[in-house]
């Protein structure tokens, strides 16, 4: 009977990571690649929805909005957050491997197989790197949270907005892509 075979993970340098594609794309985490959950439909709709949703308001907000943008929250941490919201400041940062000014807002969708202790490592990355807005929606229960001072709060209402502008979600708005 022969053994069974041995899975030792390999490390990376952050410059291996970021010259290489996967697919699906991966989170660099101390040297080594972490799996991302991979999204339902609802998980889908909502990405796709929360995109045009700020794209359609990035003129008046002078913002772009990119899904999966590849951030780099620390000197040995990447992740990938399912939409991130950026201040249009026309500096050309387009050409970027992997982001390393905190975006305006950082968004992850809730898969049915993520585990809330890994949410919110995730989320204390991208406080760490000084992302602001820090949101996290829920498909399954049609609620919005966010993230700030190491907490997790349920939205009140229907609305999550960036304190000090005009930039908002509108929760009903988004959820109604799943009925």
């Amino acid at each position: 009977m022969a053994a069974a075979a041995q899975v030792v993970p390999v490390t990376l340098t952050l410059e291996e990571y970021l010259r290489t594609s996967y697919r699906p794309d991966c989170d660099f985490v101390d040297g080594h690649l972490e799996e991302r959950k991979m999204g339902d439909t609802k998980h889908s709709l909502l990405q796709m929805e929360l995109g045009f949703w700020f794209l359609s308001h990035r003129r008046e907000w002078r913002i772009r909005v990119m899904s999966e943008l590849r951030t780099q929250v620390s000197a040995d941490r990447v992740r990938l957050p399912d939409v991130a919201v950026v201040i249009d400041d026309g500096s050309g940062t387009a050409d970027e491997r992997a982001r390393t000014t905190p975006p305006l807002i950082a968004i992850e969708i809730l898969s049915p197989d993520d585990r809330m202790n890994r949410v919110i490592l995730r989320l204390k990355d991208y406080e760490t790197m000084g992302v602001g807005n820090i949101w996290v929606i829920d498909p399954v229960e049609r609620v919005g949270f966010t993230f700030a001072g190491g907490l997790l709060r349920l939205v009140e209402g229907t609305r999550i907005e960036v304190e000090g502008s005009a930039i908002y979600l509108d929760l009903t708005e988004l959820f109604s892509c799943l009925d």
